[in-house]
């Protein structure tokens, strides 16, 4: 057999191997279209890791400014509102006063700082002009808002277990509910970072990105259960509360530190979800519209 014939042979061979439908064919057209989603993946996962180890980071290299005054003021509810004012309050649902606002005073600083944490940080980007390199990169949406979410977790999360420690030193907690304490705390952190980068979105100055925490999460957090059981309010007041989400908040990482609640934990966790949801659809559908950044 000639060296052409072969080679004809050869070309058929293949061309047969290739048609379309069979198993070779079928191997190469999957391969073909598998690697642009696994490379799109990878750069996504890149894209993730860079930008939940820069939130990290921002609040490590800056601890004294992100971490400590947290402490700090929690510390001074403690000695006030704990040791002072408590001694003559007594109990509250069979607890000392002061071991009844511990879960409370720790989530208050859970939400505070996850929710700080974004709006200055994704402010801080819109002000320097590096968020539209993020925007024009191939990441996707949901790896912007689920990067800088992470790193209000991550703030919200240390700053707790801080309060907590100091939380020891004025009273002793005994955590009741472990997997409902962790997943609580979690999920509140992640909706408040969520929260304020919704803020941040719609922030055009430095003021309106302390309106929010002024005039509406500080409030709705010292009504939200922290010092007292919606028990002693008026039932006029007991409804009105019931509409502060932050109180079921409350609520629920109490009953997951001590046994004791206000409200059914059942309805709390739908509500905490339900927020999650719709804030993070909220943010996705206001970036992918380009919300806050186009001018």
């Amino acid at each position: 057999m000639s060296t052409t014939q072969r080679t004809s042979e050869d070309t058929a061979g293949e061309q047969e191997r290739l048609k379309p439908g069979t198993a070779s064919a079928g191997d190469f057209e999957r391969a073909v279209g598998a690697a642009p989603v696994q490379s799109l993946l990878s750069v996504n996962l890149v894209g993730l890791r860079t930008i939940m180890r820069r939130e990290v980071k921002r609040v490590t290299r800056i601890w004294v400014q992100t971490i400590v005054p947290p402490a700090i003021t929690m510390t001074l509810y403690f000695v006030i509102f704990g040791s002072l004012i408590g001694r003559r309050i007594g109990e509250m649902d069979g607890l000392p006063y002061i071991t009844y606002i511990a879960p409370g005073l720790i989530m208050m600083a859970v939400i505070t700082n996850s929710f700080s944490n974004v709006v200055s940080s994704f402010f801080s980007a819109k002000l320097q002009l590096y968020l539209e390199e993020l925007l024009v990169s191939p990441l996707s949406t949901a790896t912007i808002v689920v990067g800088y979410m992470i790193g209000g977790i991550f703030r919200g999360l240390a700053v707790g277990v801080l309060v907590t420690v100091v939380a020891l030193l004025f009273t002793r907690i005994s955590v009741e509910h472990p997997l409902i304490t962790l997943s609580v705390v979690v999920l509140v952190a992640a909706v408040f970072s969520l929260a304020g980068l919704l803020n941040a979105i719609f922030a055009r100055t430095f003021d309106d990105i302390s309106i929010v925490p002024t005039f509406v999460l500080t409030p709705l957090t010292y009504l939200g259960g922290v010092f007292f059981s919606i028990s002693l309010l008026a039932p006029t007041w007991q409804a009105a509360a019931m509409a502060n989400p932050i109180l079921y908040m409350v609520n629920a990482f109490r009953y997951g530190v001590l046994g004791v609640s206000d409200i059914p934990i059942g309805v709390a966790y739908a509500l905490i979800l339900s927020l999650l949801v719709a804030l993070f659809a909220t943010n996705m559908w206001l970036l992918s519209r380009g919300r806050g950044i186009r001018s």
